[in-house]
């Protein structure tokens, strides 16, 4: 009943749009863990209307194309990536939100599995179509106006996963304007992790977030460019036990390019 999935994507830094999307199956490809099936995150889980680039589908839309990968109700998935592991934590966020439980995350993903001297195979993996069903579940994945009112809510803390440069506005990469959405708080996705790319132990992920502002007490939504790497602070908090945290879906991308949106520069 296991079914494993390469989730890769790859950012390209590019000067006129920040990055390129470029899908990781030349990756997979190449090699990935024996029998393994491939997800493109844009092309194939991502709403082909949406104004943004990783918008989240409806739920029937992400049911239909993970059915036809072979993932079905009472089925466990494994997702990895070989770049970022944020790829995978984006799918796993995505299964949380529309109520398909039974999924884990490859800690340390590729880079571990190949620094360990795992197996690798070049066959591609194709699962028998399978039935899915999903729904919908509030508070998940959420807009911009959901945002709005964590800004104001004493209770909640809205946190940026881009790096203190983009988040400060000294970096030069940024989605329209430069800094972070006025009144949040920063945690970069890149600091949850350990050198060989596992997720910190649980003490040392509780001392990050307390570092940061973030209490277990709180509403938490998380934010990016465009609600990647904000679902490795959601997740991380969802290891934590934490029972109230969203992302924001279209992230930087949406709110960046609406001037009537607050944003900040940390000078």
């Amino acid at each position: 009943d296991l079914r494993i999935f390469d989730c890769t994507t790859h950012l390209i830094p590019d000067p006129d749009t920040v990055f390129k999307i470029e899908s990781g199956l030349a990756d997979y490809l190449a090699g990935h863990i024996p029998g393994a099936g491939y997800l493109d995150l844009q092309a194939e889980l991502s709403d082909p209307s949406g104004q943004f680039r990783f918008t989240t589908p409806g739920a029937d839309a992400f049911a239909k194309t993970l059915a036809a990968k072979g993932l079905g109700d009472g089925r466990r998935v494994v997702l990895y990536s070989t770049a970022a592991m944020n790829w995978a934590t984006r799918i796993w966020w995505m299964l949380h939100a529309f109520g398909i439980e039974n999924a884990a995350i490859l800690n340390g993903g590729w880079k571990k599995w190949r620094a360990e001297d795992r197996p690798v195979s070049t066959d591609p993996c194709r699962y028998p179509a399978a039935k899915l069903s999903a729904r919908r579940r509030p508070g998940l994945i959420v807009g911009k106006d959901a945002v709005l009112s964590a800004l104001a809510d004493d209770g909640a803390v809205v946190v940026n996963a881009l790096t203190r440069a983009q988040h400060d506005g000294a970096s030069k990469s940024h989605y329209g304007r430069p800094g972070g959405i006025t009144g949040s708080v920063c945690l970069p996705a890149l600091d949850l992790l350990a050198d060989d790319n596992t997720f910190l132990d649980a003490a040392a992920l509780r001392g990050k977030f307390d570092a940061a502002g973030i209490g277990m007490d709180k509403k938490v939504i998380t934010y990016c460019g465009g609600g990647i790497a904000a679902t490795m602070d959601s997740f991380a908090l969802t290891l934590l036990g934490h029972d109230d945290v969203g992302i924001y879906d279209n992230s930087l991308s949406e709110w960046a390019k609406d001037h009537g949106l607050p944003m900040e520069v940390k000078q």
